[in-house]
């Protein structure tokens, strides 16, 4: 007689084998920024929308490396240019050190 495990509480992003729920799903939608970064603009467009957001520092962060990451991937060096400065100037905001 097997025991089936109770599934984690959510947002711990933990799954258990044979749980139905998924691993790293995103359980509160409402708090997604979404991320654009097929031109310069939507790159500018997305670091304004980020940096005017009332998300935590760590967060703004967060957000800004994934589009800096994804067009890296995608060789878009102007893009990720504009994604670094806008790191930089959130940093700046918050006191935190600059990274080149």
């Amino acid at each position: 007689m097997t025991r089936k495990k109770k599934d984690p509480k959510v947002g711990t992003g933990k799954k258990p084998k044979g749980s139905g729920r998924r691993l790293y799903t995103d359980e509160n939608p409402k708090d997604t920024v979404r991320i654009k970064f097929a031109t310069q603009k939507d790159a500018k467009d997305t670091v304004k929308k980020v940096k005017d957001s009332s998300k935590s520092f760590a967060r703004k962060i967060q957000i800004l490396t994934v589009g800096e990451q994804r067009a890296k991937v995608m060789g878009k060096d102007k893009v990720v240019d504009i994604f670094k400065k806008g790191k930089n100037s959130v940093r700046r905001k918050h006191g935190k050190p600059t990274k080149k």
